[in-house]
């Protein structure tokens, strides 16, 4: 390799540092879901090999504001869990205790399917 191709044409984007850790390029825009005034609390087993998951639909808000939402659920049912797309997501089959939770924060809520 010559002198001339060692890094004047390359692109030197910077992707890990050790002083910095990881670069993002730009932060993703904060979403803002809107609820149709109900909550549906549903249990899903559906591509997860069996594990069941109970998903919350229907929460209106932010991204942020849903991720506060997810950390106390989390907390109350004592397992884990995820946002994706505005739904939330808890491991285990905890409706009871959720939709406990939710009626206690003035949410109308339902549960759905089987």
């Amino acid at each position: 390799m010559s002198k001339e191709g060692r890094g004047k044409n390359r692109d030197n984007r910077l992707v890990y540092s050790t002083d910095r850790g990881r670069i993002k390029d730009e932060p993703a825009p904060e979403r803002v879901h809107k609820g149709d005034g109900v909550v549906r609390i549903q249990r899903e087993t559906k591509g997860r090999k069996g594990k069941g998951v109970t998903c919350v639909r229907g929460l209106p808000g932010s991204d942020t504001e849903l991720k506060l939402l997810l950390a106390e659920l989390k907390k109350r049912c004592g397992c884990g869990g995820t946002l994706k797309d505005g739904i939330i997501e808890i491991q285990g089959d905890k409706r009871s205790e959720i939709q406990a939770l939710l009626e206690g924060k003035g949410m109308k809520v339902k549960l759905a399917g089987g």
